[in-house]
């Protein structure tokens, strides 16, 4: 996503294309993308720079979040799910998609229907595996009952811990593979994070009410606590992020995003940094879900997901 819209700027094409196949040669096996993300620029950079490294790792992408033209839209009936597979492929220019994600839920058309769809994709050889993303227990129960689910996509790093309500139990319980992002914090979980005025005016957090101020600023004691155990242990502090989510689930699959090659290699190699136990309940405890100030959405972007909330984030309104 990072590469055409999120946190600035497109980057360069020939730039993106660079980082994608400097992954792959240090060994990251697994891309993900979504049609929404470049409004499909996205999956035409990956399908045209790789086009003959395809065989080499697991590609991932998403449907239901479409556009037309620059506006976004919520589509998971059946038909629109088909067509935007279709959509994909040639973007891709691939004949099969390994995993495929129902990117948000629809709240007008029953997942019962938008998985029989997925369904009809793997069995027509369009996709391998199907995933859901940014969805609460309750419609994991109801899609794995229609096809089995995958993988399940959603936030979750020390800033926020909301999995751990519900969903990781259930994939757990199910087989589901546990995909988190954003598991440096949107970049907030760095040695120095970006403070809210160096913002670039196509910054996405400029809208989330966590990464701007006041909460922004209430946050930091607790980044420095862990921008200090990471200095003790002589990591950065967005590897000990992703050691700890892998720590808290070592089944899960996270995937950092980033326009940055230092950054790149940095993530990659925190897949070899193991916590203790103690280094993992020293961070439960300074991270508790109630001591980090803000939402992590505001009212019309919480709207769209169907994720569990805390009670006191749910008595907070």
């Amino acid at each position: 996503m990072n590469l055409h819209h999120g946190y600035g700027p497109p980057s360069d094409e020939r730039d993106a294309a660079a980082l994608l196949h400097e992954a792959l040669d240090l060994g990251y096996n697994f891309l993900d993308t979504a049609t929404i993300y470049g409004f499909g620029k996205n999956e035409a950079l990956i399908g045209e720079t790789l086009k003959d490294r395809k065989n080499g790792y697991v590609q991932a992408s998403k449907c239901v979040l479409l556009y037309d033209g620059e506006k976004r839209r919520i589509d998971a009936r059946p038909e629109s799910i088909k067509a935007a597979c279709e959509a994909s492929l040639k973007r891709l220019q691939r004949d099969v998609i390994d995993l495929y994600y129902m990117h948000r839920p629809d709240k007008t058309v029953p997942i019962e229907d938008s998985m029989g769809a997925m369904a009809d994709l793997v069995k027509a050889g369009k996709i391998r595996m199907v995933g859901l993303s940014e969805m609460g227990e309750g419609l994991l129960r109801r899609a794995h009952a229609v096809h089995p689910v995958s993988a399940m996509q959603s936030e979750y790093s020390l800033l926020t811990r909301n999995p751990e309500i519900a969903v990781l139990d259930a994939c757990k319980e199910l087989g589901v593979t546990f995909v988190p992002f954003s598991p440096v914090g949107r970049g907030y979980l760095a040695d120095n994070p970006p403070a809210p005025k160096d913002y670039h005016a196509a910054d996405m957090r400029r809208i989330f009410p966590r990464w701007t101020e006041p909460y922004w600023s209430e946050n930091l004691p607790l980044l420095k606590q862990a921008q200090e155990l990471a200095g003790d242990l002589g990591l950065t502090t967005s590897q000990l992020a992703i050691a700890w989510t892998l720590a808290k689930d070592p089944d899960c699959v996270p995937i950092p995003g980033t326009t940055n090659a230092k950054h790149l290699r940095d993530n990659f190699t925190a897949a070899q940094v193991s916590l203790t136990p103690e280094q993992v309940a020293h961070l439960d405890a300074v991270f508790t879900p109630e001591a980090v100030k803000g939402p992590r959405y505001n009212e019309m972007a919480q709207a769209s997901v169907d994720t569990e909330q805390y009670a006191f984030e749910l008595a907070a309104g």
